[in-house]
């Protein structure tokens, strides 16, 4: 009786803190991706940018959280587990419901970041751990991703059409709301990333899953849920720039800004198990997902099917 009621509790501590991640990211996503567009910025830019970095949030909220309350093997698996699902899962999904178009700004200018953002975070974790330094080192190239973006920015926005005059929203108080709603999915964000982490943890230990394991599925899959309705959203519009933009950035912003932050604050442990087989996983499926990009400017029904049957067979392996 009482294993069954704590793992009811924690059933329900793991459905209320995905439901909480989805809502808090949803509404990020809406104030933040309003602002941004009124003020000029280009869809494919803003699903790399605001977007991404507002899906990240769950990321961020989760990673800390387990870091410091919990254990840094959920944090690291959860950020590795997130980028593999945003590739295999998100875009995958996104290519069945609608062949996606790769924008040629985002595979030119922004891919060449996502892949170097996971060569790095496999060179600096080969050792066992993620230091200080080596937070520092992500943030760096953090640093000189967000440079080149605001670059970017200022390139493209129109001359002609100065910030004062765009409109973002109508009047002051409209662009307060868009502020009172960043701050609502925040509180969201908080609320369900402990939740999430409390009762994934509870129901997969009892079942004598590792740390590793809750943080690759459970915690991945529930922080990379914004993301995929983002992007699923999107193809399902024709706004395919926007999906691949969105899962670009947040694997960009997930190891640099995320595991950069992490590592600063706590040292990160990076386990054998890691090294040798998550991050040749997310390696393999980074460069399949270029690869795809590259060869024919799109993502088809077919490789959306590849994508998604490549994620389910790397977590098969654990089943077994």
């Amino acid at each position: 009786m009482a294993v069954a009621a704590v793992f009811s509790v924690e059933a329900v501590l793991l459905v209320l803190g995905i439901v909480a991640l989805y809502f808090g990211a949803e509404l990020l996503v809406e104030a933040a991706s309003r602002l941004a567009v009124g003020f000029g910025v280009r869809a494919a830019i803003v699903g790399v940018t605001v977007v991404a970095f507002a899906t990240t949030a769950p990321e961020l909220a989760v990673v800390l959280l387990s870091g410091f309350s919990y254990t840094t093997d959920l944090g690291l698996g959860a950020i590795v587990g997130s980028n593999i699902a945003n590739i295999g899962l998100v875009l995958g999904i996104s290519a069945l419901v609608s062949p996606l178009d790769v924008d040629d700004g985002v595979l030119a200018r922004h891919v060449p970041f996502m892949v170097g953002a996971a060569v790095l975070l496999v060179v600096l974790g080969a050792d066992g751990s993620l230091s200080s330094m080596d937070g520092v080192v992500l943030l760096t190239a953090l640093a000189v991703f967000t440079g080149y973006l605001l670059y970017r920015i200022r390139a493209t926005t129109p001359d002609s059409v100065p910030v004062e005059s765009v409109d973002v929203g109508g009047d002051v108080s409209v662009r307060a709301r868009d502020v009172l709603t960043l701050l609502g999915g925040l509180v969201l964000l908080l609320v369900g990333s402990r939740w999430l982490i409390q009762g994934g943890q509870g129901l997969l230990e009892s079942w004598g899953f590792d740390e590793r394991f809750i943080g690759l599925t459970v915690l991945a899959f529930g922080t990379s849920l914004p993301e995929l309705a983002a992007s699923v959203l999107s193809a399902a519009r024709d706004e395919s720039e926007f999906s691949i933009g969105n899962v670009v950035g947040s694997n960009i912003y997930n190891v640099l800004a995320v595991l950069g932050v992490l590592a600063i604050l706590v040292p990160v442990r990076v386990p054998a198990s890691t090294v040798g087989v998550d991050f040749p996983a997310l390696l393999v499926f980074t460069a399949a997902i270029v690869a795809v990009m590259v060869s024919g400017r799109t993502v088809s029904r077919l490789e959306g099917t590849l994508l998604v049957g490549g994620y389910v067979g790397f977590f098969g392996v654990f089943l077994l």
